[in-house]
């Protein structure tokens, strides 16, 4: 067998197992409603979560930037790829974070893997929450510390391996999803922030999923919790509630510059557009200026996830505009995924190894530009079908 029948033989095998992947292509901008296959239908998976992406004022902050500015970059940051731009969304990243300094980066997943790496490195320990994002984990193992996870959330089992593990590493650093992406519950923070305190360690929050969402001005679950202060290293990324791509890294000064001068994803990459720059400004501004936006969106989750439990499902923990309705094996995932779609319902079934075995699930993310009477129906029609 030739690598070319290999390959379709993985393939075949995840299609046995209701695991092959095609995705969906649509023919509009991202927003509350999209165009698939020439139907509108309402999208319950962007992670749009403030309907930023195609905003009138993010739009037209691009347009402008791309007649100032062109449409690439032109280079890596440390060539002749670093403009105004980035320099602008650095300084405003690192005031909306309140941290000493900031470093944009083209995606989350960098963002992940500069933190990580610069942080740590052989003779080090990384303790990780098990369903932390997968660019943690990979981060974590391209480092060369040593990886210990503990149990989703356990802050027994965390402590536990500090107590047998710590004082044989040099460094230790505990890394966490503030806000998971499957479930939507939130990292015990201030637990975790008095433990790495007590044994020495530095912690890294990766603000994704929260960052415009959550806290009284949007900057995430460490303001949400009272606890920003206390955090070392934030990575958030520009592409969720900010509405446009890239990552951003934000801490002490000498953490953003070693970055700059010794992280892989960083010097050995093209930065990212200046017009993307310019647009996640714009959207930063809105985040900071218009909270009822998040206001709303929470109060559609919140109203949302009662709809649920009323109708006897478990969301699992979830606190946020991110709402799992778990339904077990991944062929039931597909084929409930596939009659909402008929229905008018964009929501993709989540399934193993995004997710662990058993657990496939809807993961149905919220906007406020959504609507509660669409929500209320999509409650009625899960009601009947699960």
């Amino acid at each position: 067998m030739n690598i070319w029948q290999d390959m379709q033989a993985r393939l075949d095998e995840l299609a046995k197992r209701d695991l092959l992947r095609s995705p969906r292509e649509l023919s509009s901008a991202a927003g509350e409603r999209v165009t698939i296959a020439g139907r509108d239908v309402l999208c319950l998976c962007s992670n749009d979560y403030l309907g930023l992406a195609n905003d009138p004022a993010v739009r037209a902050a691009a347009v402008e930037a791309i007649e100032r500015w062109g449409v690439g970059s032109g280079a890596s940051r440390l060539i002749s790829g670093t403009m105004s731009p980035h320099v602008e969304l650095e300084r405003a990243l690192a005031d909306f974070k309140g941290t000493e300094a900031a470093v944009v980066t083209p995606a989350g997943w960098m963002a992940n893997h500069a933190a990580v790496t610069t942080l740590v490195g052989p003779g080090d320990l990384i303790l990780a929450d098990k369903l932390n994002h997968a660019s943690i984990l990979v981060a974590a193992t391209a480092s060369g510390a040593r990886l210990r996870t503990y149990h989703h959330c356990d802050t027994q089992r965390l402590e536990t391996l500090l107590r047998r593990h710590r004082a044989s590493h040099r460094r230790c650093l505990i890394v966490t999803d503030s806000l998971f992406s499957m479930d939507g519950d939130l990292a015990p923070l201030r637990e975790i922030v008095r433990i790495k305190q007590q044994y020495d360690a530095q912690l890294l929050i990766d603000e994704a999923h929260a960052t415009g969402v959550l806290g009284s001005g949007g900057q995430g679950a460490g303001e949400l919790l009272g606890v920003e202060g206390q955090i070392d290293v934030t990575v958030g990324t520009l592409s969720k509630a900010i509405g446009t791509a890239g990552g951003f890294v934000a801490g002490p000064d000498v953490l953003i510059r070693m970055i700059r001068n010794t992280a892989k994803s960083y010097i050995y990459t093209t930065a990212p557009p200046p017009a993307i720059c310019a647009a996640a400004l714009a959207a930063l501004k809105i985040i900071q200026t218009q909270p009822q936006r998040r206001e709303k969106l929470l109060q559609l989750a919140a109203d949302f996830r009662d709809g649920l439990h009323a109708a006897g499902m478990d969301t699992r923990g979830s606190v946020s505009q991110i709402i799992p309705v778990v339904v077990g094996s991944a062929g039931e995932a597909v084929s409930l995924s596939e009659m909402l779609l008929e229905e008018g319902f964009f929501i993709p079934a989540i399934r193993p190894p995004t997710v662990p075995p058993a657990t496939s699930r809807l993961r149905i993310s919220l906007s406020a530009s959504h609507h509660a009477a669409d929500l209320e129906r999509l409650v009625n029609i899960l009601r009947d079908r699960i």
